[in-house]
């Protein structure tokens, strides 16, 4: 029934930025907890980022922190997923995905969007 869809990819130069959202619809449930996804050609899928909807609780893959920013806007039912400081090995599809409890250490994410691609050019 959850729906996520994401936008904001696109190409940009390394050094750039871009701010993803992922439009969340058909919540049963006003807790959990969003993630972002990414992966690259030939790569396993990586955990990027994660955010509680309740109190804002983030969490971040050592890879992109202090570059990137998760955040949501409840009364949208979105989060975002801002992308500063781009390296092309920041180059991926970006997924969001949907978890029903907030507890960033259990559960599963059971809904996940179409992916939007983000290419960064050295």
């Amino acid at each position: 029934q959850v729906q996520l869809v994401e936008s904001g990819g696109g190409l940009v130069q390394a050094g750039g930025s871009l701010r993803l959202s992922c439009a969340a619809s058909g919540r049963t449930f006003s807790s959990g907890s969003m993630g972002w996804f990414r992966q690259a050609p030939g790569k396993e899928r990586e955990f990027v980022a994660a955010i509680t909807w309740t109190l804002g609780i983030t969490y971040y893959a050592n890879s992109v922190k202090g570059r990137f920013t998760i955040s949501r806007d409840n009364t949208k039912n979105t989060a975002y997923l801002q992308m500063n400081s781009l390296k092309p090995e920041d180059t991926a599809v970006y997924y969001c995905a949907d978890k029903a409890i907030a507890d960033l250490a259990g559960g599963h994410y059971a809904y996940w969007g179409q992916g939007t691609q983000v290419t960064v050019s050295s």
